[in-house]
């Protein structure tokens, strides 16, 4: 027990001191400009300064760029981010469940324009010297605005999704940067906006997707070199912070949290049980039956309407797993194995707070916002129901096998990668495929640890699906 509370001790230390020193440095500020959360980076010293307007992807937000914030503010840059409408801290909704409509188009260039003029405004930042760096959603939105605004005076497109936000005029001193492992449409619209143009240029960055590409150190070290350029030469030789510092703090807090939820099931639970475990045959027909589930499940949100929900993708990724667990239910109902023993105790709600803090603390510190505000909190409650529903399904179905409900786990994104696909759901849920994946096998790890203690089926299913929900909530757009 007291190396386990070392261990949890130095890794919450590691992760804290690696997340507060990605900020050191700096000066930093967060405001609302008309309604726009805005975070304003300022670097140490003295005299006017070139500006950038940094915006974020689909489902990102400001706290998620705030690497680039780190490296440009290092290399003498006065920097604001921003939460786009329907993201982060930003209430206001985005017009529509895509960002690719009129009237999204108009609110993400509304947004910019605020931004823009905000970090005109300030005392310390040459107005005649801005540029705009974005990602993915971001990245149109960045070159639509400086296509239409000539101001600018240089533009960074980081996951560039089309290249027709740009013409073969506008716009100038556009540099397009895409990851070597994104899906072929993404390396296409930036090598063609690229070639459209002398000034304009693209890089590939080796080894990394749609997400990974805004930690790489190639991704900003590009970014730099580009801004420095068009501005007439570097302002500072600092170097670039570990664009990854952040992030490696938040999987450090990830995993003290992980491996603190041992001792306190144990302290808290009953007396320890044995792993349940199934036989090949009694697997995968667990699995067949769970593919078939899902793809009814998948079929069905399509045909009901799940755009009532004020969240983008979330009404349909939630009626997929509540229809997918109830099928799973009725299933279980007739053949579940059984569950053993369970043992009720009160103290064993507290895991469901403690799963709460265990997925929102390091998320917002250390990856992107994670605090519910709005509509977000009562649409909290109700994803995690859908989840919970299919949770406890699964441990009904697979008796807390685990090899069985990574199979379960497994047929629940293969057939919603499926759908997206397929035009059932939104594309982009094929873009976040890897996160997703991730937090299944936490919540397995902590349906092991329940299940080892004889938690009850139905506590196992709300405290697993706390740790899947929350991130879905917290990050894909608000929608009107």
């Amino acid at each position: 027990m007291r190396r386990t509370l070392l261990l949890l001790l130095v890794l919450l230390a590691g992760g804290a001191w690696l997340i507060a020193g990605a900020g050191d440095g700096p000066h930093r500020d967060h405001i609302t400009a008309a309604g726009v959360p805005l975070d304003v980076v300022r670097p140490a010293g003295d005299g006017r300064r070139p500006g950038v307007v940094v915006a974020h992807g689909f489902s990102g937000s400001a706290r998620l760029m705030a690497p680039f914030g780190d490296t440009l503010a290092a290399r003498g840059y006065v920097v604001v981010l921003l939460d786009l409408a329907g993201h982060g801290a930003n209430t206001h909704p985005l017009p529509d469940q895509t960002a690719s409509t009129e009237r999204s188009t108009e609110a993400l260039q509304s947004d910019l324009a605020t931004a823009v003029a905000h970090l005109r405004s300030l005392p310390d930042v040459d107005p005649d010297r801005i540029a705009l760096v974005g990602h993915s959603m971001g990245a149109g939105a960045v070159t639509r605005y400086s296509a239409a605004h000539p101001d600018i005076t240089a533009t960074v497109a980081i996951s560039l999704p089309s290249a027709v936000v740009a013409s073969a005029d506008r716009p100038a001193r556009l540099l397009t940067v895409v990851g070597g492992l994104e899906f072929p449409g993404f390396r296409e619209a930036a090598t063609a906006v690229a070639a459209q143009r002398a000034d304009r240029a693209v890089r590939v960055i080796p080894g990394v997707e749609h997400i990974s590409v805004l930690y790489a150190p190639a991704t900003h070290r590009e970014t730099v070199t580009w801004l420095d350029q068009a501005f007439g030469g570097p302002l500072t030789d600092a170097g670039i912070p570990f664009p990854g510092r952040r992030l490696a703090g938040a999987a450090l807090l990830g995993l003290a949290f992980l491996i603190g939820f041992h001792p306190l099931v144990a302290r808290i639970g009953g007396a320890p049980a044995a792993t349940p475990g199934g036989t090949l045959r009694t697997r995968a027909t667990i699995t067949v039956v769970a593919g078939a589930a899902a793809a009814i499940g998948a079929l069905t949100a399509r045909l009901l309407p799940t755009s009532i929900f004020p969240l983008a993708i979330a009404g349909y990724v939630a009626v997929y797993a509540a229809v997918t667990g109830a099928l799973l239910l009725l299933y279980a109902a007739r053949r579940a194995p059984s569950t053993g023993a369970t043992v009720n105790r009160p103290r064993l709600l507290s895991a469901l707070p403690y799963a709460a803090v265990a997925i929102a603390v390091p998320v917002h510190l250390g990856m992107t916002h994670a605090l519910p505000v709005g509509d977000r909190w009562w649409l909290l409650l109700i994803i995690w129901a859908a989840f919970a529903l299919f949770a406890y399904a699964a441990e009904r179905v697979t008796g807390g096998d685990p090899v069985a409900l990574l199979a379960v786990a497994a047929v629940f994104v293969v057939v919603l990668a499926a759908a997206a696909v397929t035009g059932l759901t939104h594309g982009f849920v094929v873009l976040v495929l890897v996160p997703l994946v991730g937090l299944l096998l936490w919540q397995t790890l902590w349906s092991v640890l329940l299940n080892r203690r004889s938690a009850p089926v139905w506590l196992t299913a709300l405290t697993g699906a706390v740790v899947v929900t929350w991130p879905l909530a917290v990050t894909l757009p608000l929608v009107g």
